[in-house]
């Protein structure tokens, strides 16, 4: 499976790329789809079972999509966003 996770910072997007690397996840951080909106305009596209890579989400990522064959299922929403 496939994941877009959106940040509030672009900071929180390289934290968030170097947590997968660390777990061995693969990870690529690129603009936001036009799709999606997001406070900085960067995302990290990872796959993996898991959508939750390190077992919580960071505070910086304020949402979390799968990938479909239709477009974006949400996953997880910060509270507030």
């Amino acid at each position: 499976m496939s994941y877009i996770a959106t940040f509030y910072s672009h900071f929180g997007a390289i934290r968030f790329k170097k947590l997968c690397q660390q777990k061995g996840i693969p990870v690529k951080v690129m603009p936001v789809p036009r799709a999606l909106s997001s406070s900085c305009g960067t995302c990290a596209e990872y796959g993996g079972s898991d959508p939750c890579p390190g077992g919580e989400y960071p505070a910086e990522v304020e949402q979390v999509v799968e990938v479909t064959g239709e477009g974006y299922r949400p996953v997880y929403r910060a509270e507030g966003s």
